[in-house]
């Protein structure tokens, strides 16, 4: 049975998870802000011991810090490429479910903001942002962190299982301007 590679390394949080016919065959994750490069090829070996069919990659293309979205983005992209097999990006946000008619998806941005876009019948309609948490207002917030803002009972991250059914994404998506800048622009 062929399977999808599911990939998203946009948070501190290392995701990991096979789907097949739309069923959740096998998900895992590592927890470690600066783990990625290592957690993905793990995640990925034992992924593959339940499946090794895989047709197609998804991989998060963020909102998320420049290391993490890249770590996994390149992972993906070389497996795929290795393999001879389709690639595609999402926004990680869209991978956040819940059965709330109208709910914004947040996640961990540091600096004391969040990442988020607002969600109307699971179908993004505005986003993916960067604020502060009291610049972003809404009745339901999901996601990782979703306690700091008020939490819908029904929320998991990542719903890996929804990525058959989101936008597709080209670019990652840095959200912030890089920390690092040239002596000349400073």
């Amino acid at each position: 049975m062929s399977a999808l590679l599911a990939i998203d390394t946009s948070t501190s949080r290392t995701s990991v998870a096979l789907i097949a016919d739309n069923q959740v065959l096998w998900s895992e994750f590592e927890d470690g802000v600066n783990a990625h490069a290592e957690a993905v090829p793990r995640l990925v070996q034992r992924a593959l011991l339940i499946n090794n069919e895989i047709s197609r990659v998804i991989v998060g293309m963020g909102p998320g810090p420049y290391t993490g979205l890249r770590t996994g983005i390149a992972f993906a992209q070389a497996f795929a490429w290795a393999r001879n097999i389709e690639l595609t990006g999402v926004c990680s946000l869209d991978a956040i479910a819940c059965t709330a008619s109208e709910y914004i998806a947040a996640t961990d941005a540091r600096r004391k903001e969040i990442y988020w876009a607002l969600y109307k019948e699971g179908k993004r309609v505005n986003g993916p942002h960067v604020n502060l948490p009291t610049e972003v207002s809404g009745t339901h917030f999901v996601g990782e962190g979703a306690h700091k803002y008020g939490l819908c009972a029904d929320a998991t991250y990542p719903e890996v299982s929804r990525f058959h059914l989101l936008s597709l994404v080209d670019q990652p998506m840095y959200l912030r301007r890089p920390d690092a800048v040239p002596t000349v622009e400073r």
